[in-house]
């Protein structure tokens, strides 16, 4: 598109223009004036022809003449929405010249109306080749704004196929040659241009972007600029360009003097004189320069990317975090927004957005060695230094002119295992580094080998460079918990939050060791402290819901925390996702489905999102349409096995085993490493005696994984589903060597047990037990085991410690209820209720409650309850037999009978026979 040009006028010019007009006593005739002001533009004074112009139509409204020469100057001068009035009046009055068209479609190119000079223009056919290629031209521009790039290069062809020579379409076509990262190429077709019309400002200014921005040389880049000037001094777009070019060779003062050429309101030179004193480290210049820009374009994702960066500088986070996510949501391309909004998540402690907007497809095999570093960040800052050491030794092996380039043979060192002698390499180039890329590769190295004391010296040299930065005091938090320093680790998390106590990684610190350390109201007053303080905090209106539903708070209180959370980031779909698992778990499809729907209706074509509504629909029994929502998953995701997996568990909801069957194994086919759809074909062939083919999977789970537990565990399981238990025993045994996994604990215990080795699988118990006293894995199993033996006063032991462990743990505290009712203990029903508050809608648990309220015979609650139960869950012949010996208790003989007989009419396909005819006897 070519640039609108801005002349190069003040007001005191156009004021001296407007007093000499009003001496001379100008005819009020509305034709001179009109000649009067073709006279001033052709002398390129354009203030004062609008002034002509404006008198003209003041004394002949419908000149139209008038009102298409005002819009043309109008446009030239930058006042596009003013330029669209005028023009389109033109049109309405009849001026039929060619170049209107292009001009009213150049204004909305201006204002960002892509779509409506597509819609508008397409089918328009002009007189002259030179106008139809110009509009071709402008189409073309709309159409690459609109990411069409078919449209883009097709009206692109047809300009030049009119006019080959076209200057605007061949500079357009040279843009996209440098879009596709063919610089060279679009340079040449500039220099072909350029050698016909040396003074095609234009091809001037976008040789000077292509020199700036895709060679890196700012030298020549500059001289463009400075030659598009030279051609027409007051040609904006270039005088902007040798203010870049200047900064970019760090000639700040030489900037500033060619900033004081512009026009000081036009955007350009907000934006610029914004950058200036941003780069000069003037951040209170930028920010009042900054407003003044975002008054003119509020919208505007480059001034809101320099804004958001002033305000990052200035300490003003919030204010960043809301500009910087505004940019890079409208262009996700704007580098330094990203980079910014990362740094903006990271300092206050929001790691899982900082994670979420690091660029899409991001691997440790990019060459963008900031969003590697910033990447590897903030993985070490989330606790993976797995990941982070990835992208940290790439980052270190590509600058040249960092330090960090020096840690690429240390890096490559530690990545061989030749750990010593890269950590001494890093603690050197750490130590004479001003930058932090070394320290932080040094410290997630340490923390990775779990060497707490020689990263705790490390952070102390990080603190030294970031005094003021709550990220070391984090890391050295996360350092002492390596030594079991709790009141360490809290001490320096408290610091962090010190410097910066919007922080939110050192308040979920600090809330999980109030978990860790049994303080669950101490965690719940600290997140609602925050949000007290924070009512926009999104991150902590997640965390709090959690603690609340950690601490038994009721299922509305927690969903209007999370609504409140969707509410204050209406874009961050983790917050959706989490209502929406809300309901699921509360057993609400319902409520679930409408959330989800709701999400996808704002936030269309997210994956997360998708997903979700397609769970809630499977949850409500709403197979097809479940079906179809995970085939539009897929398109989303093509090469991603989750779709299939979800297509799977619609099918083995719906019995259809080899449906099933066939989608994990496309899922495999996909991820052929994919645990959940080993684990759960597994089952499936089990299921449906295909043993020796399960045993095939696991064997080859374990040739493709030989390091991993999930291979042995699986063969294991297969064994034990044809009793050969001493094989069983063995597998597990074999994976236990890998790795402490508790599935593979309890597996080994039953196993044994099967076998006949019961002093061996108590030894297993103990031993696991003992060396992982925080795990309740093992502990719910003991207990379920010995209330099948009916070894209550065992049952009991287990449940209570589990339930010490987790006070929330509805399983547990639906057992224990049921065992503490056969022992006649007194508070048997207020386990069933904190079981059913724990876990609502949940059939087996309101069964458990309905029963010990009968017991206590409260009646009428227990009947309405097992009638909820029942209703839930209609062909589970065992809630209709409870609700029946409810009913006998209750008095309803006539009820219990209706039961017994529909039950009874089921013959043994219940299983229950016996006991369904002994009651039908006793009534």
């Amino acid at each position: 598109m070519k640039p609108i040009p801005f002349p190069l006028r003040t007001a005191a010019l156009a004021l001296a223009a407007a007093l000499a007009l009003a001496a001379c006593g100008e005819s009020k005739d509305p034709q001179q004036l009109l000649a009067s002001a073709r006279d001033y533009l052709q002398k390129n004074d354009s203030p004062a022809a609008i002034i002509q112009l404006k008198n003209a139509l003041q004394e002949q409204p419908d000149l139209a003449e008038a009102r298409f020469l005002l819009g043309r100057t109008l446009l030239q001068g930058g006042d596009v929405v003013g330029a669209e009035t005028e023009l389109q009046k033109a049109r309405d009055l009849g001026y039929a010249s060619d170049e209107l068209v292009p001009l009213l479609a150049r204004s909305a190119l201006a204002q960002g109306q892509f779509r409506k000079v597509t819609d508008t223009f397409t089918n328009t056919k002009l007189g002259s080749n030179d106008a139809q290629a110009d509009l071709l031209t402008l189409l073309a521009v709309a159409w690459r704004y609109q990411d069409n790039s078919a449209q883009f290069q097709g009206r692109l062809q047809e300009a030049l196929q009119l006019k080959p020579d076209h200057a605007p379409a061949l500079i357009e076509l040279a843009r996209f040659k440098g879009t596709q990262r063919d610089v060279d190429g679009a340079l040449a077709m500039l220099d072909g241009l350029l050698a016909k019309d040396a003074a095609n400002v234009d091809a001037l200014a976008l040789r000077g972007d292509l020199l700036l921005y895709g060679k890196n040389d700012a030298v020549r880049a500059l001289d463009a600029y400075r030659a598009s000037v030279a051609a027409k001094p007051t040609f904006e777009l270039g005088q902007g360009g040798v203010v870049r070019a200047l900064m970019s060779l760090n000639q700040l003062d030489e900037a500033a003097k060619a900033l004081d050429k512009l026009m000081p309101q036009l955007p350009q030179t907000l934006y610029l004189k914004t950058r200036l004193a941003h780069q000069k480290g003037d951040y209170a210049t930028a920010r009042n320069h900054a407003q003044q820009m975002l008054k003119v374009t509020p919208d505007s994702p480059a001034a809101l990317e320099i804004a958001g960066a002033v305000e990052y500088q200035l300490g003003s986070l919030a204010q960043a975090e809301s500009m910087l996510a505004r940019a890079v949501q409208a262009t996700p391309e704007l580098r330094v927004a990203r980079h910014t909004l990362v740094l903006t998540y990271l300092r206050t402690g929001q790691v899982d957005r900082a994670l979420a907007a690091l660029p899409p497809g991001l691997s440790a095999g990019s060459s963008d060695v900031d969003m590697l570093s910033l990447a590897g960040q903030v993985y070490m800052v989330k606790g993976e230094v797995d990941q982070a050491q990835r992208y940290f030794a790439r980052a270190s092996s590509l600058d040249p002119t960092d330090p960090a380039k020096r840690t690429s043979l240390a890096m490559t060192q530690l990545m061989a295992g030749k750990t010593d002698m890269a950590l001494g390499a890093l603690q050197d180039i750490a130590a004479g580094d001003v930058g932090v890329v070394a320290d932080l590769a040094l410290i997630n190295a340490h923390m990775q080998r779990r060497e707490a004391d020689k990263a705790l010296n490390a952070i102390n040299a990080l603190e030294k460079k970031r005094a003021n930065d709550p990220m070391p005091l984090q890391l050295r938090g996360r350092a002492l918990l390596m030594r079991n320093d709790r009141a360490g680790a809290r001490a320096a998390f408290e610091r962090a939050l010190s410097i910066e106590p919007s922080y939110f990684e050192a308040v979920a610190a600090l809330t999980r060791l109030d978990l860790t350390e049994r303080k669950p109201q101490d965690a719940q007053k600290r997140l609602e402290a925050l949000v007290a303080r924070e009512p926009g905090n999104g991150a902590a209106l997640l965390a709090l819901a959690d603690v609340r539903t950690a601490n038994g708070a009721s299922g509305q209180e927690v969903a209007d925390t999370l609504r409140k959370a969707i509410e204050v980031s209406p874009t961050d779909k983790a917050a959706r996702v989490r209502l929406i698992d809300h309901h699921l778990r509360r057993n609400d499809p319902k409520a679930a489905l409408a959330v989800a729907q709701a999400a996808v209706a704002a936030q269309p074509g997210v994956p997360e999102l998708v997903d979700a509504l397609g769970r809630a629909q499977l949850a409500g029994g709403e197979y097809n349409q479940a079906l179809s929502t995970f085939s539009q998953l897929a398109s989303l995701m093509p090469n991603s096995p989750l779709s299939q997996l979800r297509v799977a568990s619609v099918h083995v909801a719906k019995r259809d085993r080899p449906a099933a069957v066939a989608a994990f194994r496309k899922a495999l086919q996909a991820q052929p490493n994919l645990w959940a759809a080993q684990r759960s074909l597994t089952d499936l062939l089990l299921q449906t005696d295909q043993g020796a083919q399960a045993l095939t999977l696991a064997k080859s789970v374990q040739q493709q994984q030989p390091r991993d537990v999930a291979g042995f565990l699986l063969e294991g399981d297969v064994h034990a589903s044809a009793k050969r238990w001493s094989e069983a025993v063995a597998a597990y045994q074999a994976g236990m060597r890998l790795g402490a996994v508790p599935e593979l604990a309890v597996n080994m215990h039953a196993a044994l047990s099967a076998a006949g080795k019961s002093a061996e699988a108590q030894q297993v118990g103990a031993a696991w037990i003992k060396a992982h006293p925080e795990d309740t894995t093992m502990l719910l199993y003991l207990g379920d085991r010995a209330l099948a033996d009916k070894r209550l006063p065992d049952a009991q032991r287990h449940y209570e410690q589990v339930i010490a462990l987790q006070p929330t743990n509805a399983l547990a505290l639906n057992n224990l209820a049921w065992v503490a009712g056969e022992l006649g203990r007194e508070d048997a029903v207020a386990l069933a209720e904190r079981a059913n508050a724990a876990a609502p809608n949940q059939p087996a648990f309101m069964d458990t409650l309905a029963v010990l309220l009968s017991g206590k015979n409260q009646h009428a609650r227990a009947v309405e309850l097992q009638k909820q139960v029942v209703q839930l869950q209609p062909n589970t012949p065992v809630f209709k037999l409870n609700l029946a010996k409810i009913q006998i208790k209750a008095g309803d003989k006539a009820a219990a009978r209706a039961l017994l007989d529909e039950l009874g009419a089921q013959g043994e396909r219940s299983g229950l026979q016996a006991e369904i005819e002994a009651l039908r006897k006793s009534i």
